[in-house]
């Protein structure tokens, strides 16, 4: 037994801890609800003009990573951070995630929270969980409160993301009504990919037709009804630039080209687009701000969405090169947005967060220990999906042969280059070789279970070369889907106070109703 003085002290020692964690929990209590307080007494400067940037799948660990690669292309081989845009917004929070029904979300519900203020249940977009009552979206309360809004994206314009600030449907699989609810809405410019093809009876691409089932509008039937109702249609750069004011409502796109932007509906990926066919007629994320700002800019003001879509789309594919230029190129949007700031300092509010994270981004790998080599991913050439039609295409052609594949990965990844420091072990190579007779065997299915957990839904070759070099750059990903990790939330200008703290993401179109001053 302890002597009782040192049991006694023990004993105190424990109500001492436990009355600071108290004191501590009744602080924190506190500040939270002096932060809510905060937000519905606020007095301040109204926003005129509001930019609203949502990374999809992008947290904390996208942001850094994103920042410490920039600081390789500026100062090679040093330790340290890239100075993002982003980072200039001088208030910052964080976010927690949760759907409705699900702890980990998924897009849909999660704009519908960052459009609504409301939680709903998955694949919902901007309705309530149970999908009996519409709800009415930050964008239409602008619009309603006599704003200009404009709605951006990377990926096609009736993906969930967009989707939930101008549609209300119960599942954002249902691309033509949402496609037909755009062409309802009253807003003034939709910019970024086109329309979901999905749902169309075929595509007009450039004058081919491509059947796809179901009795549906055409793709030229949809861009002539924008048109009777007054929105001014462009699919070119040409055409893109010559807007103005005076064009009215808009809806601008890149023309469509390319097997995978077909598909997919969206623009290139920025690692991509050095080698994108008729490269002029690509628009970035960036330039598609800009010119809403020249549109919308008005007496009255403005709310701007903008999404950078396909960081998400990185992260579901674990492809760290990929995501990383997805985030940059986003960054560079932010960049358009703060330069209109510094020119309305008092009347403009920036936010900027994301929706969820996406692939359980680590920087750190077992592998590596404490050490890190990020300049390593700025080897790779190509994105997943650029590199798995190429693979496609050797194999089809019957040239993919075990050689060609490793010649690949040295080519597009650098993956084996010794003059680069990425030599490969055995093990690495064995990992390739496995890789590459999954990829050769890929209906095999005894290789279902497997390919799943470590291949994802992916090419296996492709996705082993995206890992692999990951885990020489010091990152390592933990899942090919969204994790529950909180988002950062920046913010800068009128209201920017707002957004200090730790809060749920329904706060923050609530909050951004009482920065612009919008009235039900």
């Amino acid at each position: 037994m302890k002597p009782i003085k040192k049991r006694k002290r023990n004993i105190l020692t424990l109500f001492a801890l436990a009355f600071v964690a108290l004191s501590f929990s009744a602080c924190t209590t506190k500040t939270t609800q002096t932060s809510v307080e905060t937000a519905t007494s606020y007095n301040g400067p109204k926003a005129k003009y509001v930019f609203f940037f949502i990374g999809d799948g992008m947290a904390m660990p996208q942001i850094n990573m994103a920042e410490a690669a920039l600081n390789q292309m500026n100062k090679a081989g040093t330790i340290g951070i890239g100075n993002l845009n982003m980072r200039q917004l001088e208030v910052a929070g964080v976010a927690n995630t949760h759907a409705e029904n699900r702890y980990i979300t998924g897009s849909a519900a999660a704009a519908t929270a960052l459009a609504t203020g409301n939680k709903t249940t998955i694949n919902t977009i901007s309705m309530n969980g149970d999908h009996t009552k519409e709800l009415k979206t930050i964008a239409e309360r602008a619009k309603e409160n006599g704003k200009k809004v404009g709605i951006i994206t990377s990926v096609s314009i009736d993906h969930a993301t967009p989707a939930c600030f101008y549609a209300h449907t119960p599942n954002r699989g249902n691309y033509e009504e949402i496609a037909n609810q755009l062409i309802k809405s009253d807003f003034d410019y939709f910019a970024g990919g086109t329309v979901k093809h999905g749902s169309f009876k075929k595509q007009a691409y450039d004058g081919t037709g491509v059947k796809v089932g179901g009795n549906h509008m055409t793709y030229d039937e949809y861009k002539a009804k924008l048109k009777k109702v007054g929105f001014t249609f462009t699919n070119t750069r040409a055409d893109f630039e010559k807007l103005t004011p005076a064009s009215g409502r808009c809806v601008s796109t890149i023309k469509l080209f390319d097997t995978y932007t077909k598909s997919s509906c969206s623009l290139p990926y920025s690692i991509d687009l050095p080698a994108v066919k008729d490269s002029d007629n690509t628009i970035t994320l960036a330039e598609f701000t800009q010119k809403g700002i020249e549109l919308l800019e008005n007496e009255k003001g403005f709310f701007m969405m903008v999404e950078g879509g396909k960081i998400d789309w990185a992260g579901h594919a674990n492809d760290v090169a990929t995501n990383v230029r997805e985030v940059l190129a986003f960054d560079q949007a932010i960049g358009k947005a703060l330069a209109f700031y510094k020119k309305h300092p008092k009347e403009t509010l920036i936010i900027v967060t994301g929706d969820h994270e996406c692939g359980g981004l680590t920087l750190g790998f077992s592998g590596t220990h404490y050490n890190t080599s990020f300049g390593f991913v700025l080897n790779q050439k190509m994105s997943y999906e650029t590199f798995t039609n190429r693979v496609k295409e050797l194999k089809e052609a019957k040239k993919f042969t075990l050689k060609r594949a490793l010649a690949e990965a040295k080519e597009n990844f650098g993956l084996g280059n010794e003059k680069l420091g990425l030599a490969l072990s055995d093990y690495e190579v064995d990992r390739l070789k496995d890789a590459y007779k999954a990829t050769m065997n890929e209906k095999n299915k005894k290789l279902s279970h497997e390919k799943d957990l470590i291949y994802g839904s992916y090419d296996p070759f492709t996705v082993t070369c995206t890992h692999l070099l990951a885990n020489k750059a010091g990152v390592n990903w933990g899942s090919f889907s969204h994790t529950a990790l909180p988002v950062s939330v920046f913010a800068v200008g009128a209201g920017e106070d707002l957004f200090k703290g730790y809060f749920d993401n329904t706060d923050i179109p609530k909050r951004i109703a009482i920065a612009g001053g919008y009235k039900d």
